[in-house]
């Protein structure tokens, strides 16, 4: 995201880049009960309540701003990830996701969602390393990563499940290449949908 940001203001736009859960101060508190791994007995309902409780501060603290001042806004995970961790990974099922979005999201949906599809392993294995090199005595964000591999192809199945029903939104990128690799067909997607020439190398 960093890369197609760094893109993006080098051809002239005007770029937020954030993410969930946090993205103001508010969420990221949220964020930390959300992911810090001594929150381990946390209620499936009671996650996907948090998860929400902090996209609506972001949404009505960053995004809608953003989008009011014609910016373009990266997120990293939206609603999305809600319906593949809560819906498939914990087994709530996709409709009280899409509910709980339509009501406190106002249904905002992105123009472009990127699903950066990899082996569930090897990801699982570089967010595990990525969020110990992190960690610190006082919190981590490895609640999520402690799951097991059945979890994990819910979560994967859930995301491929919602890619094939939102076609016109969702762009599924192989992401098993080289980073570079990876940026140049992300950097394909994304010009064509805003109709930019973006010269990646």
């Amino acid at each position: 995201m960093k890369k197609l940001a760094n893109l993006l203001r080098a051809h002239g736009q005007h770029v937020v880049v954030t993410r969930e859960p946090g993205g103001t101060p508010t969420a990221e508190k949220i964020r930390q009960i959300l992911l810090d791994s001594r929150s381990s007995g946390l209620d499936a309902y009671a996650e996907l309540a948090l998860m929400f409780a902090a996209r609506a501060q972001h949404i009505h603290e960053v995004i809608r701003p953003a989008l009011a001042a014609n910016r373009i806004v990266l997120c990293d995970r939206f609603t999305d990830s809600s319906e593949a961790y809560q819906g498939g990974g914990r087994k709530l099922g996709g409709k009280p996701i899409l509910e709980l979005h339509k009501i406190l999201c106002g249904n905002l949906q992105p123009d472009l969602t990127i699903l950066m599809d990899s082996d569930v392993s090897a990801s699982l294995e570089r967010a595990r390393r990525r969020n110990e090199r992190k960690s610190n005595r006082e919190s981590d964000e490895n609640r999520f990563e402690k799951e097991n591999r059945a979890f994990f192809s819910r979560v994967h199945n859930a995301y491929l499940a919602i890619a094939a029903r939102e076609r016109q939104r969702v762009s599924v990128v192989n992401a098993r290449g080289t980073v570079q690799e990876t940026h140049t067909k992300i950097a394909d997607m994304v010009r064509s949908k805003l109709k930019l020439e973006l010269k990646t190398r």
